[in-house]
């Protein structure tokens, strides 16, 4: 490397170099590290001065340093500049450094954090109850997997994990099994063709009875050979033929039995009684499982688009059985999320054909705040096809089958899901963009090691690790025991995901808190999406595999990546101070937007991440006021893809009252009695994409203080009718736009 002659940074002569880890791996040199260094020393100019003229003394010149001669070289700076004290510090930080690491790889330091009931281990994942055998032993597994799984991973992408710059998600099942994450299960081919789990070969289903009960356990099996969540695509057109198979046997019977001119009334009764009993044994099949995690199944199901009477009946069996709830007390049904779809034409509109069960999606909505919906024309637009998402909100992009040219979107999978701390980058940055950019791209090549490290630990995977999903037809294909599973993977089949967390707390360090209406601050969180989806894409074409750009849920890690950076850069206002970072693109929880004002606001950012995000809306009780919701959902379908509603449905079943429980430190209390004991009153939160009672399953603190500090996005109360509402919402988007292209606050 040539010596250059620049009045730029000093170091700037080494911007050729590249470093060796110690693990192997090479990376450019990144002088803006060395200058964190001297910031958080405190080392005044003359200081600094000393310590680059000793590194560039040691490594120019050189095209390749290992980290131990920067080191080195920097100690010995601080010592020339009569600063043994800095030196020491830098010593110490590193030993410090190398005692994380040795503590987070051994499996009994992690396993003593179990044992101390650490509420952020136990509590991580809010669908686990600790308290039970089988999860007790999943989370000891998880412990021991998290400890190896950190020796396995490159060790520059471990300790970026450690250190709170980006996050392995699921450590405690991968990479030490070579998992895939989440799925959309190809269950019409294995309805089809048959399947086989443990010992029996289960035959095609000849009822929906049948059918629905062979969903439970395809599920549950599923669930069991993965880590991240499952889901059924058009349930209602998925189940249709079978529920016909009873319709036909029905006619055949009324023959016998029943006047001609009553027969198909009938058969047609007998079905929809079939459907709504099969459709309730899923639910309730669904609930009761176990995978082997200790774990409910994270599922799925998508409905409504079928047309036949068969499958709309289908699709109000799904909303009726949801609405009426579970057990003796009617509580909230956790699982399966429903996503319901809403299509311009077929429902959207009064006069549309199946516009009566939009009606019953939406008394549904408001009493057990799913279903979720899917705007058909917005998710073909945004993802290249229509299709409901992996888990909560994971969307495949629109893919041809090369052999064949048929499009394709059940059988496919996730890979896995590496994010980025993006706060932690503008909190380093300390108001400079410049420098934003360089640590970004830092991280981003961080990322990349980390996915690709993703896509070969999964590829290491036998089709005879999990059957059902390489051999029996729930990815869609059925290799053979010596079969590599990259056929399922390779171009482009399946993705594999960048995530990212807060790009709020982001714009907040760079603009101040209120930066929502600000034009510029705006298009600087697009411009941050959209260089990740550009890198996405740059990284698919030089690889082959589906890099996609997914709007992170971080359920714990919202809490985790915020305690980290407390600890790094203490309490910033409105940034580490609430104690909980700002899910993906989300508007801030605190703030009061109408719904219009907020979707507007987030409507920008999945174009970029199309590979996985939801929208959501706060409410308080909606059961008086439906129309008020329908009047977001239909402004919301040019608008979005994926909409969440969150509505007060929480129930007291000691003094009977429904609505908003209170939140305390202890968690929440009905605001009437005082009831708090979950085996009186039910509390269902929207964690992220999916809900969950943290009453009888606590979250983490940062996700519990971001639920507290959501605040409703309209009063219901105060709208008389639809025409006042709407009259309403055009004053509020009108006022919003004139904030947005002008007037900043």
């Amino acid at each position: 490397m040539k010596i250059k002659t620049t009045t730029q940074h000093p170091l700037a002569v080494l911007q050729d170099v590249n470093v060796i880890k110690r693990d192997g791996t090479i990376t450019p040199f990144y002088s803006y590290k060395l200058d964190l260094i001297m910031r958080e020393l405190h080392a005044d100019w003359a200081t600094q001065t000393k310590v680059y003229e000793e590194l560039v003394k040691a490594l120019a010149g050189k095209d390749r340093v290992m980290t131990i001669e920067i080191a080195q070289a920097m100690i010995d700076g601080f010592r020339a500049a009569g600063h043994n004290e800095f030196a020491m510090a830098f010593i110490n930080y590193r030993k410090q450094d190398d005692r994380a690491f040795a503590e987070a790889t051994n499996p009994m330091y992690k396993l003593d954090q179990l044992s101390d009931r650490n509420s952020r281990v136990v509590h991580e994942n809010a669908n686990k109850d600790s308290k039970v055998f089988n999860t007790q032993r999943d989370l000891e597994a998880g412990m021991v997997s998290r400890a190896l799984g950190l020796r396995m991973l490159p060790q520059i992408v471990a300790k970026a994990h450690l250190r709170g710059d980006i996050h392995w998600h699921d450590l405690d099942y991968s990479p030490v099994t070579p998992e895939t994450n989440c799925c959309l299960i190809d269950l019409d081919e294995m309805f089809k063709n048959g399947f086989k789990i443990g010992n029996a070969w289960v035959s095609s289903p000849r009822s929906i009875q049948t059918a629905t009960a062979q969903m439970s356990q395809i599920i549950a099996n599923v669930a069991s050979l993965q880590y991240g969540g499952c889901s059924a695509n058009r349930i209602d057109q998925l189940l249709e033929p079978y529920a016909k198979i009873n319709y036909e046997k029905h006619l055949r019977d009324a023959e016998q039995w029943v006047a001609p001119e009553k027969r198909e009334e009938y058969a047609k009764t007998k079905t929809k009684k079939d459907i709504y009993d099969a459709m309730q044994a899923l639910e309730y099949e669904i609930n009761t499982l176990y995978s082997s995690q200790g774990q409910t199944p994270f599922t799925t199901i998508n409905f409504g688009l079928g047309t036949s009477w068969i499958a709309r009946e289908i699709q109000k069996s799904i909303l009726k059985i949801r609405i009426k709830g579970l057990g003796k007390e009617h509580r909230t049904a956790i699982f399966p999320k429903l996503i319901f779809t809403l299509k311009r034409g077929l429902n959207l509109n009064p006069g549309d054909p199946n516009y009566d069960v939009k009606q019953l999606a939406l008394e549904c909505s408001t009493k057990r705040m799913y279903p979720d919906l899917l705007m058909y024309d917005k998710i073909k637009e945004i993802t290249g096809s229509f299709k409901t998402p992996m888990g909560c909100r994971s969307f495949l992009q629109g893919w041809h089958d090369p052999e064949t040219g048929k499009e394709v979107n059940s059988g496919r999978m996730n890979l896995g899901v590496v994010t980025v701390n993006l706060p932690r980058i503008a909190l380093e940055a300390h108001g400079d963009k410049k420098l934003f950019w360089q640590i970004f791209q830092e991280k981003m090549r961080i990322c990349k090691i980390a996915l690709d490290y993703r896509i070969k630990r999964t590829k290491q995977a036998k089709p005879e690790n999990a059957p059902l999903l390489y051999m029996y037809g729930a990815f869609g294909k059925r290799l053979k025991k010596t079969d590599s599973v990259d056929e399922v993977f390779k171009n482009s089949r399946a993705t594999v995901s960048l995530g990212y967390i807060g790009l709020y707390e982001v714009c907040t360090t760079f603009y101040g808190p209120k930066w929502e209406h600000n034009k510029e601050a705006h298009d600087f969180a697009v411009s941050i999406v959209k260089q990740m989806h550009d890198l996405c894409a740059k990284w698919e074409d030089e690889e082959g595999y589906h890099f996609s750009l997914y709007s992170t849920p971080a359920e714990s890690l919202t809490d985790t990546f915020c305690q980290d950076d407390l600890k790094k850069f203490g309490r910033v206002e409105d940034v580490t101070d609430k104690e909980y970072y700002t899910n993906s693109f989300h508007y801030d929880v605190r703030k009061h937007p109408t719904p219009f004002e907020k979707l507007e606001f987030e409507e920008d950012f999945p174009q970029y991440a199309a590979g996985g995000f939801i929208h959501y809306c706060e409410y308080p009780n909606l059961r008086q006021n439906p129309k008020a919701l329908e009047a977001v959902w239909d402004w919301a379908y040019d608008h979005v893809g994926y909409l969440g509603t969150n509505t007060s449905i929480d129930q007291c079943f000691k003094c009977g009252f429904k609505g908003e429980f209170e939140a305390t430190a202890r968690g929440f209390k009905c605001p009437q009695c005082g009831n708090h004991d979950p085996a009186t009153c039910d509390v269902v939160k929207r964690t992220c994409g999916y809900l969950g009672n943290p009453q009888q399953r606590p979250m983490v603190h940062g996700r519990h203080e971001e639920i507290i500090h959501r605040v409703k996005h309209m009063d219901p109360r105060m709208i008389k009718s639809a025409a006042q509402f709407e009259t309403q919402r055009q004053m509020d988007t009108k006022e919003h736009r004139a904030k947005f292209n002008g007037d900043q606050i």
